[in-house]
């Protein structure tokens, strides 16, 4: 089945970017109150990078949330970030999943390891839309979805490379801008696999039929 994303990724900035309108403060502000939830953590001692860990799958997913719901018009709250703790294990079990294969992969070359990176990166959107599904099958699909699409989700990444360096320019306060606008148009890229993906199972249970 092919599922490739045909939307140019210059009009899938510019969705984010309408989807981002008159809700800045609340991406900005969930973002800065993670990053200073992560800076505390990171210091206390040696539990505090393992609290980090342990609850950086469930802070993915309720980012993912906040991400989907503003793509998708729905109502979007600051709450929504801390959502993924609905579903801790699920979400601490894929993050830590693709830690690890990410990690393997790019001990054998950088390019690897990338590559698995983006065959992996559409999980937690399929956990957020399919709770009851299991990390493996979740990661599974996004690796099916992924396929053909790689490149142009790279080639989405490029293009927040400004913004990157703006970022370090600022010592990372630009980060609190850059995070939110590259997970919606994540989130939007989602939306434009996922509704090709749909629209091709139909045609084909169509086919059948006939």
């Amino acid at each position: 089945m092919n599922n490739l994303s045909t939307t140019p990724n210059q009009e899938i900035t510019a969705k984010a970017r309408k989807s981002l309108r008159g809700k800045w403060a609340l991406v900005v502000g969930a973002t800065l109150v993670v990053c200073i939830l992560n800076l505390v953590l990171q210091k206390v001692s040696l539990v505090g990078p393992v609290i980090l860990l342990i609850i950086s799958g469930p802070i993915s997913l309720g980012f993912i949330t906040l991400y989907l719901n503003l793509c998708r018009n729905n109502k979007a709250e600051f709450s929504h970030i801390f959502s993924g703790f609905n579903h801790f294990v699920t979400a601490l079990s894929a993050k830590l999943l693709i830690s690890v294969i990410v990690f393997l992969w790019s001990l054998l070359l950088i390019i690897p390891g990338i590559i698995a990176a983006y065959a992996y990166c559409l999980t937690f959107y399929i956990i957020h839309d399919d709770p009851s599904i299991s990390p493996i099958e979740a990661m599974q699909k996004s690796k099916m979805l992924m396929e053909g699409n790689k490149l142009k989700a790279f080639y989405l990444s490029c293009r927040f490379i400004g913004w990157a360096i703006l970022a370090i320019l600022t010592s990372g306060i630009a980060l609190l801008w850059l995070a939110p606008y590259i997970g919606i148009s994540f989130a939007t890229f989602y939306e434009d696999i996922k509704q090709d993906y749909n629209e091709l199972k139909d045609e084909e249970t169509d086919t059948l039929i006939c």
